[in-house]
């Protein structure tokens, strides 16, 4: 049998590609924001509903330039969640901010706004939540305690692509939001991301900040650095969003599959399906809790039989070792999250997996 692999890229067909970069050759521009750059950065702004999109070599130093745009306090503590990828924090701290760890709700797995106003303090500057296998934080809770205290907030939306809250889409709450568009996720620039926002004079800013802040031939007014998105990867986007809702529609099939074999089973625990969210079925998370299996040997079941699975997020990122002298570092702190990266499981989940693949790794899991 193949292997399954936890993850495949969307792509488009060959001769596809192959058409929408045929014009490179002509032109001979390869970057700086050239034709085909411009072209995605509009499709996004309809596509999304959002005035202001800045894209980006990849997500990671769109959210340090997201949060650098806000011109935040050196030191400032920054309330976020441990429940992520490296890069949520590492953002965080490589703008001179300090992370405050929140716990998460355990039927979402985003951060719970109930233990978040008592984290602030006369420190807390902003709040960076993070949407989490594409289900939505509550953006209203969100919004309503940052106007209390007068805090800014950035989404880390890097899994919520296409999706919305009341019909609106993620890219809209917050002072800004920012989306990754790496090969893993349910669009893809074949790496690459952006910040989306509202605020005009963020537009300059944003593109000080990722080209040198360069003006003209030869005014450089900003201390910028480099992180412009290519045209080939703004090709692959120009492609791939053509075809987003039907890879959507595919992904939503797998997991409506795996929730008929998995749903009601003792021990084995499915995230909650958010009330007035539409979903992009970008993860499938099982958590092990009780099951007769650990989490740890379900996957190494499925590896045995060539299908990968993922611990993600393990280890939190309040435990890595960079972050252990931070004051709110310490998995004990926040144990909900801590309980859940323990016994959490991402399934493979791509558009083109087939329903047999899918039966074959419940069929394991059961077994």
């Amino acid at each position: 049998m193949n292997n399954i692999l936890v993850t495949r890229s969307s792509m488009p067909s060959f001769e596809e590609y192959c058409e929408e970069i045929k014009d490179i050759w002509d032109s001979h521009w390869l970057t700086n924001m050239g034709v085909k750059h411009k072209e995605l950065q509009k499709e996004l702004e309809n596509y999304l509903g959002i005035p202001h999109v800045a894209l980006y070599t990849n997500g990671h130093l769109a959210l340090e330039n997201a949060i650098a745009a806000l011109n935040l306090p050196k030191g400032g503590e920054v309330i976020t969640t441990p429940f992520t990828f490296a890069s949520t924090t590492h953002a965080i701290v490589r703008n001179g901010l300090v992370p405050v760890f929140c716990d998460i709700k355990e039927d979402d797995y985003t951060i719970d706004t109930q233990k978040l106003e008592n984290l602030i303090t006369d420190n807390t500057v902003a709040i960076v939540p993070v949407h989490v296998y594409g289900n939505m934080c509550d953006v209203e809770e969100i919004d309503r305690i940052a106007k209390k205290y007068g805090l800014k907030v950035i989404y880390d939306a890097a899994h919520a692509f296409a999706v919305k809250y009341k019909g609106v889409s993620s890219a809209c709450f917050g002072d800004a939001s920012m989306f990754s568009f790496h090969a893993t996720k349910v669009f893809n620039t074949i790496e690459g991301g952006c910040i989306c926002f509202k605020n005009d004079v963020w537009v300059q800013l944003l593109n000080d900040m990722k080209n040198f802040g360069i003006h003209g031939p030869e005014s450089v007014q900003f201390v910028g650095g480099n992180a412009k998105m290519n045209e080939f990867q703004a090709a692959m986007g120009i492609c791939n969003l053509k075809h987003l809702s039907e890879e959507i529609a595919k992904r939503k099939t797998v997991v409506e599959h795996y929730r008929r074999r998995l749903e009601g089973v003792e021990g084995i625990k499915l995230s909650a399906i958010q009330k007035d969210v539409e979903s992009n079925y970008a993860y499938f998370p099982i958590v092990f809790d009780g099951y007769k299996y650990t989490r740890n040997e379900v996957f190494e079941k499925l590896a045995e039989v060539g299908i990968g699975a993922r611990k993600y997020f393990y280890p939190l990122t309040n435990s890595f070792e960079c972050y252990r002298n931070y004051p709110t570092a310490g998995t004990e702190k926040t144990p909900i999250a801590q309980h859940m990266a323990l016994r959490v499981l991402t399934l493979p989940l791509y558009a083109d997996l087939s329903l047999e693949d899918v039966d074959r790794i419940c069929d394991v899991i059961l077994g």
